[in-house]
């Protein structure tokens, strides 16, 4: 049976693609091999569990331990009963044991002991009675709150020093985040009625900076590279004989950054779902298509990831980002963290940016989706043809700017991005009136107060041909106290358009000053110049 690519739940070797988990947490054999404890994390869906069941059957078939992953995620719904959080923890651990051990390895009958001690009893009569070292992947441990997690760290702690013997030899804590912060406020404030707190101590602090203390390391499971994106879609080749072209891999690349779920995603949308014919190469073209059908279709992963953009936390870093306003984000600040665990945004080596291409485009489109809702105007697709069959962008951006003033105390009342929503806007109106024809590329320019667009738009050209129209646009805001952005922007755009290799682009300024606004019929409109290049520049005043 020929292997495919997986987007639901973990890898398995026999029938999926994937990057040896060896290759992907080389860190972790050593330390096992020196006892230790340690903690990994990363967003959804990037392989952690496919990862670490592939390590732990590796150590296990080596012969010197006794792995295995254990979910904790049981345990959920009992965020402050310690008892019944355990016992269903150990229920599942029995379960997956005796499924993923020999018989010799499984463990004995759960201890009937107290529930603060539960958890640690049975590790520790487990270790007691296996014949090698115990090393267990504790999976989804930030599933837990409250007084549950604190006692399960905890005894996990107060069992540490019992190893290799007496306790698991190595334990991982393998979550989204890293449970070593558990001490922050957002795990502090779901503990209300732990000892700390009800004998009157301040509820944002524990008395230990972190209940979990003996961990040595923190990991984190890192994207994909190029080089194991070509590994990865190789393999296809490889069983197959469908090639992609190293154009189409390096596209791929760049529009995921290498997020396991979208590389997988991508490649199973052209093979599965585009059924592209295995004698033919996949192409950029093939793989511009599957981004697009991913995007509209807001698959479960990506649509579970747009929820959190409802969180106060992660507005706080999206809206300035999308924005592209100067902002200096702490990198020890909370809200910065809990959005890069996530996955929604990186860190890069001068500033914070959303986390690739694809996430770029479907937030603004969730964003401008709520906008447009019971909103009148919004333009039908292809409604800007040329009889030649090009996009008529300044007809486009003309008609745009009738229905922003339309619309525009509507499109901003009581929205959670205020900040952004003419961005939103005129995104949301772009992509309503390309759909199906063409593409808006989005790349937000952090600190320049701008968003940089590149509409690629797809006809027939006089011989008949395939032709691809690309348009570049400038967008920025002209706020209260803040000088005219004009010469600024040409600049910007001046360069975007050098990189591009285009000759001339728009530039969109969206005028939010108050008292300017009443002189709208003198003051805005289109006005054509030069860039100090010579290219031509024609900016729109909104």
């Amino acid at each position: 049976m020929v292997r495919s690519f997986n987007t639901t739940g973990p890898c398995v070797l026999s029938d999926h693609y994937m990057i040896p988990a060896s290759a992907r947490l080389p860190e972790v054999p050593d330390l096992v091999e020196h006892s230790k404890y340690f903690v990994l994390h990363a967003p959804r869906q990037t392989g952690k569990t496919t990862a670490l069941r592939a390590l732990a059957a590796e150590l296990t078939a080596g012969g010197r331990y006794a792995a295995v992953v254990l979910s904790m995620e049981a345990g959920q719904p009992w965020t402050d009963d310690i008892g019944a959080a355990t016992r269903a923890i150990l229920t599942g651990a029995g379960r997956t044991a005796r499924i993923n051990l020999p018989a010799d390895l499984r463990p004995p009958p759960w201890p009937n002991s107290w529930d603060e001690g539960l958890l640690s009893d049975a590790f520790a009569v487990w270790a007691e009675a296996c014949p090698r070292p115990l090393v267990l992947f504790l999976d989804e441990i930030d599933s837990l709150g409250g007084r549950t997690l604190l006692s399960v760290l905890r005894q996990l702690r107060d069992g540490f020093a019992d190893r290799p013997t007496g306790f698991p030899a190595s334990v991982a804590l393998c979550g989204l985040r890293d449970v070593r912060d558990c001490h922050s406020r957002e795990i502090a404030s779901r503990s209300l009625g732990s000892p700390e707190v009800a004998s009157g101590g301040d509820p944002t602090t524990l008395t230990s900076p972190s209940p979990f203390n003996i961990a040595v390391a923190s990991l984190r499971l890192s994207d994909f590279t190029l080089d194991e994106v070509q590994e990865l879609y190789g393999q296809h080749t490889t069983e197959t004989g469908q090639r992609f072209t190293p154009q189409a891999v390096e596209y791929a690349y760049a529009l995921t950054m290498g997020q396991p779920w979208l590389v997988n995603a991508l490649a199973y949308e052209i093979i599965n779902r585009m059924a592209v014919p295995a004698a033919r190469s996949i192409t950029n073209d093939d793989v511009d298509e599957a981004a697009e059908r991913i995007i509209v279709a807001r698959a479960t992963h990506v649509d579970s990831l747009l929820d959190k953009l409802r969180d106060r936390r992660v507005r706080r870093i999206i809206e300035p980002i999308l924005a592209g306003t100067e902002v200096r984000f702490d990198p020890f600040a909370d809200d910065l963290a809990y959005t890069v665990d996530l996955g929604l945004v990186r860190r890069t080596a001068s500033t914070v940016e959303i986390a690739n291409p694809i996430y770029r485009n479907v937030i603004t489109r969730v964003l401008a989706d709520g906008l447009f809702e019971g909103v009148v105007g919004a333009p039908q697709s292809r409604s800007f043809v040329l009889p030649d069959g090009r996009l008529d962008l300044d007809g486009l951006l003309a008609r745009f700017a009738e229905f922003w003033h339309n619309s525009e105390d509507l499109l901003q009342a009581d929205v959670p991005y205020r900040e952004v929503t003419p961005h939103v806007t005129l995104l949301g109106y772009l992509d309503r009136a390309i759909n199906g024809s063409g593409f808006v590329d989005r790349e937000y320019g952090v600190g320049r107060g701008a968003l940089d667009l590149l509409i690629r738009w797809n006809h027939t050209g006089p011989e008949g041909k395939p032709v691809v129209q690309r348009q570049a646009l400038e967008v920025k805001t002209h706020r209260p106290g803040d000088p005219d952005p004009t010469f600024a922007g040409i600049s910007q755009l001046d360069g975007y358009l050098l990189r591009l290799g285009l000759p001339d682009g728009h530039l969109v300024i969206f005028d939010q000053r108050p008292a300017e606004r009443k002189r709208v019929a003198t003051e805005l409109g289109a006005q054509t110049t030069t860039s100090p290049s010579g290219r031509t520049i024609t900016t729109v005043r909104i």
